[in-house]
């Protein structure tokens, strides 16, 4: 039975003006305190961006403009998810494996963290986030 890959989605509050819209992420309203941002803007196209997990980091991915593809893999299943609204947001939990890709003109992807940069939370190489993600829950991966 394949392993489900669970993701959420936040709704961000969205005030309409006629001179524009305006929304606002605020610390208290979402699942963890805001400690980075960043965003990827002019990514090539053909390019991907991501192409790993995080131990302990949770994010929020949000499309602040344009649009672009999420790729989640678990080893057993795989979800591709179009994001293309500045209201709308996807928390990633641990240790789920991303990839971003197909990137439209213009877009900007930006991504709220719950921890400061810390190349030690990353898992880069797919064959450790297997062994890794297949131990933490408690599944052996050998015949």
């Amino acid at each position: 039975m394949a392993k489900q890959i669970a993701l959420q989605w936040i709704d961000i509050p969205k005030i309409k003006d006629q001179r524009g819209n305006l929304s606002v992420l605020e610390n208290g309203k979402l699942p963890f305190i805001i400690k980075r941002a960043y965003y990827l803007y002019d990514v090539p196209s053909g390019s991907y961006r991501g192409g790993h997990a995080h131990k302990n980091l949770q994010q929020i991915i949000i499309a602040l403009s344009g649009s672009f593809e999420v790729v989640f893999k678990n080893g057993s299943s795989e979800k591709k998810i179009l994001l293309n609204a500045p209201d709308k947001g996807l928390i990633i939990p641990t240790m789920t494996w991303r990839e971003i890709q197909h990137f439209s003109s213009g877009a900007i992807c930006l991504v709220v963290a719950s921890e400061v940069f810390d190349e030690s939370d990353y898992i880069r190489d797919w064959d450790k986030f297997l062994a890794a993600s297949n131990a933490s829950k408690g599944i052996d991966q050998k015949p």
